[in-house]
């Protein structure tokens, strides 16, 4: 069973995460979440195909959100109750086709 970050948790791994500042995953409603903008949306529509695949090899996949130019992602695991180590993993992954 997998089991949800403490808060401790949380903090540490946010912290390794972040490694630009400005472009930081933060908790929001009790998920981890970032916002991404793109030149446009066809830039965007790619940056989600990638995640997509990303998403289903590790067979956990993301709440959503893409207008124009702009996609937003929340990170949650469901079956855990709260955010685990998988959407960290997650995150990692979904930040380095970015940086």
């Amino acid at each position: 069973m997998i089991e949800p970050f403490s808060q401790n948790g949380i903090e540490i791994s946010l912290k390794k995460l972040n490694k630009n500042p400005e472009n930081a995953w933060i908790i929001k409603e009790e998920k981890l979440h970032r916002e991404f903008k793109f030149p446009d949306f066809v830039a965007a529509f790619g940056f989600i195909s990638q995640v997509a695949l990303l998403a289903e090899r590790a067979n956990h996949h993301p709440e959503w959100s893409n207008v124009y130019n702009k996609v937003v992602i929340n990170l949650t695991t469901h079956e855990a109750g709260g955010i685990s180590e998988r959407d960290f993993e997650l995150a990692h992954e979904i930040s380095a086709l970015v940086e």
